[in-house]
């Protein structure tokens, strides 16, 4: 099995070193349309930098992982293997940082440009709801606001015709009292009533506003452009929500109220008798508790309202691609995947070259590889061993090494003439290490 492996290895080394350059030149490619978004300005300066910026990601990213595929499987020292794991996971960290997120950006940049248009339109669509929200917060007074009227009205008309309250019919102190607190509430009330058209027609016009920007989010074409488009929706949407937080008819409310109490002025009793004189004294009072009362109630409803958070205003900001990728990451992630896996699918393919070095170490041995040869090594080492053995024979026969046969008359006419053998004397000793 161990020559089938170091077969598929050498068959495959061109695959290998072919598709390393392959990977970096493609995310080389896709860095360079992502930088190319973050260059301001237009011309060969720009397109020169790009260039030269992705051109450093694809030759950095071919040379870290040549060296590794080159030196990590064949590292046998846990030391060593650590040592060089260690800089597997910086140089991966390093090339996400320098060129997965812009892979991304080019992958995914338009739909992450539209996602935050999309986002930023859903955003100012809460905000608009929130602000017409709290804009019609004091229509909800508007029934206890009439209620109050058509009370003061009532008793005011039941005084005239029967002197319901006095005991006395017809117009007097009592009467007009109760009917300046119908009128002054029946004017309260209609400008509340008159402050939900207001609001109303604000609305609307926020809503024309979002219908446009979602247009713009659906329509086709540069996202750039279309995002220049919605920036413009945006502001006049945004004007639209501060007015809507100040037409709030809370406020009028409030003071509107604490005027009833405050600058209530009890006339004088108008009876042409004592009797009645005191009689409409003692309503006039009970009316006076009546107000202050209805006043009261509306003032803390009034307070509740405006106790309300304001709705903050939000300003459109545009991003390029690489910051739209970044912000909305989690909606992208098939796309950084993707971008992710240009750059680090080398580090499966030294994994795989460590686990196939391995098997082929288990089925050789661990020492096989230091004393393995090749064929033309053998050879010569055969040939070595022959001639030692030739010289052997001569040394004990007697005869002269020079005129051992086969062996050549000059150095210069041995047949390899890398190899040279020491020829020695009879009864001589090889010179080499003593024998213990």
């Amino acid at each position: 099995m161990s020559q089938a492996l170091r077969a598929g290895l050498a068959r495959l080394d061109t695959t290998t070193r072919i598709t390393l350059a392959v990977l970096a030149l493609a995310s080389g490619v896709y860095t360079y349309l992502g930088v190319r978004d973050l260059l301001e300005g237009e011309g060969l300066p720009v397109f020169f930098a790009a260039i030269v910026y992705s051109s450093a990601v694809s030759v950095g990213i071919y040379a870290f992982w040549s060296y590794l595929l080159f030196f990590l499987p064949h590292v046998r020292s846990w030391k060593d293997r650590r040592t060089l794991s260690v800089a597997l996971v910086l140089g991966s960290a390093m090339i996400v940082a320098m060129s997965s997120w812009l892979n991304a950006a080019a992958l995914a940049g338009g739909a992450a440009l539209e996602q935050h248009l999309a986002t930023t339109a859903e955003e100012y669509q809460h905000r608009l709801d929130a602000a017409y929200s709290n804009a019609l917060a004091a229509q909800g007074l508007l029934p206890d606001i009439e209620l109050a009227a058509s009370r003061f009205q009532r008793l005011a008309d039941e005084e005239e015709a029967g002197g319901a309250l006095t005991g006395t019919s017809g117009s007097g102190t009592v009467v007009q009292l109760l009917r300046q607190m119908a009128a002054d509430l029946q004017n309260l009330a209609n400008e509340v009533r008159a402050s939900r058209e207001i609001v109303d027609q604000l609305y609307a016009e926020g809503g024309e506003n979002l219908a446009a920007m979602r247009a713009i989010v659906s329509a086709s074409g540069p996202v750039e452009e279309r995002s220049n488009e919605f920036g413009k929706e945006a502001v006049a949407l945004a004007g639209v929500i501060a007015s809507l937080q100040q037409t709030s008819i809370a406020p009028a409310v409030k003071r509107a109220a604490d005027d009833l109490s405050a600058t209530f002025v009890a006339p004088a009793a108008g009876g042409r008798s004592a009797d009645l004189a005191a009689r409409q004294s003692e309503v006039v009072e009970r009316v006076q508790g009546a107000v202050e009362a209805q006043a009261s109630a509306l003032s803390s409803a009034a307070d509740t309202i405006l106790a309300r958070e304001p709705v903050q205003p939000l300003r459109f900001t545009a991003l390029s691609t690489p910051e739209a990728v970044l912000r909305y990451a989690r909606d992208f992630l098939p796309s950084w995947a993707g971008a992710i896996s240009i750059d680090l699918l080398p580090a499966v393919m030294i994994l795989i070259l460590a686990g196939v070095q391995a098997a082929i170490r288990r089925e050789e041995g661990e020492e096989l590889e230091e004393h393995g040869m090749t064929a033309g090594e053998l050879m010569r080492a055969m040939r070595i061993y022959h001639r030692l053995r030739e010289e052997d024979r001569d040394i004990d026969a007697g005869r002269p090494v020079e005129e051992a046969p086969g062996a050549p008359a000059t150095p210069g006419d041995d047949p390899d003439p890398a190899v040279h053998i020491t020829r020695l004397e009879p009864g001589s000793r090889r010179s080499g290490p003593p024998a213990e």
